[in-house]
């Protein structure tokens, strides 16, 4: 919904444009998304979700943004694209840099069977560069089904861990990311994660006790986080290299957007790291 929405503005003031986002929309958030081809009706729609979840719509735009450009600048040396848990993220079809490599998306077999199926319905065939590789993460390794993909270990890959991280345990990570740290040197990882203190003391940002609750009341608890200070020594652990840390609300205001449309969501990062050997 977020990404439709900012693909539904104007050229000079939209971050990003991602055209496949609305097949993916149902009920309400399709209703949503035809009034937003007028000027009023997406600032109404804005609104509306603002308001319900203050500093989400902005946290969600300003982490595609920041993710397509690290992703695009990795893609000029690595020739593989690996989303771990890729949903309905179309990246591998509207990213001109991507569209050159082989990307793998990972997910579970019914995600996956629907995407495809939108796609085709909108570009008649699924691209040939684009591997839909089934996982259930909970039973198998991110290394076994790459390796039955014909995922190739010596060339460079950049991965994405999009929203991902503060559904899992510490276990679940730390594993995630050695296995990562098996691919080729020069690969990189652009993952997202959340301040490990609003798990501890969500009191400590605004609106983040109702978000925990209304999470925990989906049978979605966030579970897993990381103290910014201490990212460059937990990567290092796992064979990886801090390259860049930073917050959704910097980036959004980097972007000239209004600070007050973030606030909530403070303690939502993105990072990239890399592979060193």
């Amino acid at each position: 919904m977020f990404r439709a929405l900012e693909s539904s503005r104007p050229e000079n003031s939209r971050l990003f444009r991602d055209p496949f986002a609305p097949l993916f929309l149902r009920s309400w958030r399709r209703w949503m998304n035809g009034i937003a081809r007028f000027d009023i009706g997406r600032q109404l729609a804005e609104e509306l979700l603002d308001r319900n979840a203050p500093g989400a719509r902005a946290a969600g735009i300003a982490r595609t943004k920041w993710i397509d450009d690290e992703a695009s600048k990795a893609l000029e040396t690595a020739r593989q694209l690996v989303l771990l848990g890729a949903g309905f993220d179309c990246r591998a079809y509207r990213l001109p840099a991507a569209r050159q490599v082989v990307t793998f998306e990972l997910d579970r077999s019914e995600t996956s069977l629907a995407k495809q199926a939108s796609l085709r319905n909108t570009l008649g065939s699924l691209p040939q560069q684009v591997r839909f590789v089934s996982i259930d993460f909970n039973r198998q390794s991110i290394s076994e089904v790459l390796d039955q993909a014909d995922f190739d270990r010596t060339r460079p890959a950049c991965f994405i861990w999009e929203g991902v991280t503060n559904y899992l345990n510490s276990d679940a990570v730390d594993s995630g990311l050695r296995q990562i740290r098996q691919s080729a040197p020069g690969s990189v990882l652009v993952f997202t994660y959340v301040h490990r203190k609003v798990l501890e003391e969500p009191k400590s940002f605004f609106g983040a006790e109702k978000l925990l609750a209304r999470l925990e009341s989906y049978g979605e608890p966030w579970t897993f986080g990381l103290y910014p200070e201490e990212l460059t020594g937990y990567l290092t652990a796992q064979g990886l290299r801090l390259i860049c840390d930073a917050g959704v609300a910097d980036i959004w205001q980097r972007a000239n957007r209004p600070s007050s449309e973030v606030h909530g969501y403070e303690f939502y990062r993105v990072a990239s790291a890399s592979v060193e050997r």
